[in-house]
């Protein structure tokens, strides 16, 4: 199949996370029929690999397979696709696909389609941290095809559980969710006073959200939780963050979970610079940009400690929403500027 029907056959194949193994079979086998020696890891990730190790360096580009729930439509309309997980993240998935179709060395290449990146658990990511050892690497995340990602924040997941006894709401006592309420709002404010001494700018800031809350009660108690995500910035010390917030908390119970340090890339690499050259060749101006979400360049990079960004076709701001979609054209110009960036590496790095 062309390069248009792989993500279209992609995308019609729903992946929820920790559903992935439909489409990992489809990968395996279009990969296998494009020439990669191709397999389903321990994980359940897609991989596969072109080339010879011994020969070159060895270039991965780890992509997502999962996305988040939501049936959108698989439709083109014009120039543009449809569906979800389009951007978010089969899009720059299927661009490492087709670009890495053509490599020819010297080196070798290796395709992972991850599970679980958006469980926050990125089990996919972490099993191939552990079994290659890449002399650089790319992170298939949107960024349009002319911008080259070098930083994500961090994060930090924490659930919030207050328990009081039942009474009549005309009491002057603070029940479970008003409770939970003035706790948010603690947050917030602490929150605030912290990025007031921080430096400017929104990747260096911490960013509370609230993910999911509910209340219930059986006549004798009633319980409030909170589900909360904290993305965090640079040189941000999470240990910190956790005592403030447990602090916060008072008689409280409060679990910590998916902790990732934030993180950001020099630009002045090999990859950095061979997608500089490529963007130029190709008639677009290149631009480097931090997010203020995570990836798995965040599970990925303290291991592999070589040379990375991430990079994808696709508009970020679309992410997770019910208008998911990807312009067809940006996603052919991400093809040819990854094929000519493999190119570059394989016989500079």
């Amino acid at each position: 199949m062309d390069d248009l029907e792989l993500l279209t056959a992609m995308v019609r194949l729903p992946s929820y996370s920790g559903q992935e193994l439909r489409l990992a079979r489809f990968l395996r086998d279009e990969l296998a029929a494009r020439g990669f020696r191709s397999s389903i890891d321990s994980a359940g990730n897609a991989v596969g690999e072109l080339g010879d190790a011994g020969s070159g360096p060895t270039i991965l580009l780890l992509g997502h397979m999962d996305t988040v729930a939501g049936n959108i439509e698989v439709r083109q309309e014009g120039d543009m696709l449809y569906g979800r997980g389009t951007c978010d993240a089969k899009g720059p998935l299927a661009a490492f696909i087709a670009a890495a179709s053509h490599f020819k060395g010297p080196g070798r290449v290796v395709v992972v389609g991850a599970v679980e990146e958006e469980a926050a658990t990125s089990k996919g990511a972490r099993v191939a941290a552990n079994t290659f050892t890449p002399d650089c690497a790319i992170i298939g995340e949107p960024s349009s095809w002319d911008r080259i990602t070098v930083g994500y924040k961090g994060r930090l997941l924490a659930r919030y559980t207050v328990t009081r006894e039942s009474a009549h709401t005309a009491h002057d006592l603070l029940n479970a969710s008003e409770t939970a309420v003035g706790f948010w709002q603690s947050v917030m404010d602490m929150a605030k006073h912290i990025n007031g001494t921080r430096p400017p700018g929104a990747f260096e800031k911490l960013s509370p959200s609230i993910r999911s809350m509910s209340s219930a009660g059986n006549g004798m108690h009633d319980i409030a939780s909170l589900s909360l995500g904290f993305r965090l910035p640079p040189g941000f010390s999470a240990d910190d963050w956790r005592e403030q917030l447990l602090a916060l908390a008072d008689d409280a119970h409060m679990e910590f979970s998916a902790y990732e340090p934030a993180v950001r890339m020099p630009k002045n690499t090999p990859v950095a610079r061979a997608f500089i050259r490529s963007i130029r060749r190709h008639g677009g101006t290149p631009r480097f940009v931090v997010k203020t979400g995570t990836s798995d360049l965040n599970v990925v990079s303290e291991k592999w400690q070589c040379p990375m960004v991430a990079y994808g076709p696709g508009d970020s701001l679309l992410d997770h929403t019910p208008h998911e979609h990807i312009n067809i054209n940006e996603y052919k110009s991400a093809i040819d500027v990854l094929s000519a960036v493999l190119d570059d590496m394989a016989g500079s790095i």
